[in-house]
């Protein structure tokens, strides 16, 4: 049984997490923390855990409470992961980041993407990309992991295998993508109520939606991507454009697919 941290697990990510985890007959919580949320039971915040976890407590973070865990997922907002991994990696076993911090190989993407320099620019080559459809050697025995984001993994699912394949052009690719108003995090936002979602389907990040890279890096091509989103708690459904590399059947193209994900149980 592997000792389990997560930390900032009192987001959407994090619950999402823990429920995940109270499922896995490998994996044992032993510390849940939310800054935010610190005092407050995992079963109050999140009632429909309360069978899995009715004595876990969030709490802050403290560097000292991940010693003796076997791995510690990080679910926090974007840019505080790099403040805290330096430390981490020396201290726990296994790190999984299920931020943007660490998904970017290129130092220079960040300043342009997230505004800011990446603060631990010397730990970026340790992580391994965790799309495991594609990156499964290199995940194998990964002492560090980032997760991919959530428009890049639907979209690189649904055209990785006919890129690497050669049926289309690895130019000129569109990906139109919607998500589920949960995408946006817990924390409330004007543009994310009831009122302002219900019964209505808006384009943001246009030009210039801060995933673009990440599909890029994965496609090794340029990548037009328009975020929507949709009046749904969750999900995504992305609609991906691609110019035949040559002649081609639609046979030929389930048939990739089919071959690509045949083995792969998150793939149905």
């Amino acid at each position: 049984m592997s000792k389990v941290g997560i930390v900032g697990a009192s987001g959407y990510t994090g619950a999402e997490l823990l429920r995940l985890c109270a499922a896995h007959p490998e994996l044992s919580v032993e510390l849940a923390t939310g800054d935010s949320q610190a005092g407050t039971g995992v079963a109050e915040l999140y009632p429909s855990l309360a069978a899995a976890y009715g004595d876990l407590v969030f709490a802050p973070y403290e560097q000292g409470a991940v010693d003796g865990l076997d791995l510690v997922f990080l679910g926090l907002p974007h840019g505080a992961s790099q403040a805290i991994v330096p430390d981490l990696v020396d201290r726990v076993p296994h790190v999984v980041d299920l931020a943007a911090d660490f998904r970017l190989k290129d130092p220079a993407l960040y300043p342009e993407w997230y505004g800011e320099p990446h603060a631990a620019p010397e730990l970026l080559d340790r992580f391994v990309y965790g799309l495991p459809e594609v990156y499964r050697d290199e995940l194998a025995g990964a002492a560090a992991v980032a997760v991919p984001g959530c428009y890049p993994t639907a979209a690189n699912l649904a055209l990785g295998p006919l890129v690497r394949s050669g049926l289309v052009e690895p130019t000129g690719i569109v990906v139109d993508a919607a998500s589920g108003v949960s995408g946006a995090g817990r924390p409330p936002k004007p543009n994310t109520t009831f009122c302002t979602v219900d019964e209505d389907f808006t384009a943001y990040g246009l030009l210039h939606h801060r995933h673009t890279p990440e599909m890029e890096m994965v496609f090794g091509t340029s990548v037009l991507f328009t975020p929507h989103l949709a009046p749904m708690s969750r999900g995504i459904l992305a609609t991906c454009y691609a110019r035949p590399a040559a002649p081609t059947t639609t046979e030929a193209a389930l048939g990739a697919l089919q071959e690509a994900y045949a083995d792969e149980p998150f793939v149905v």
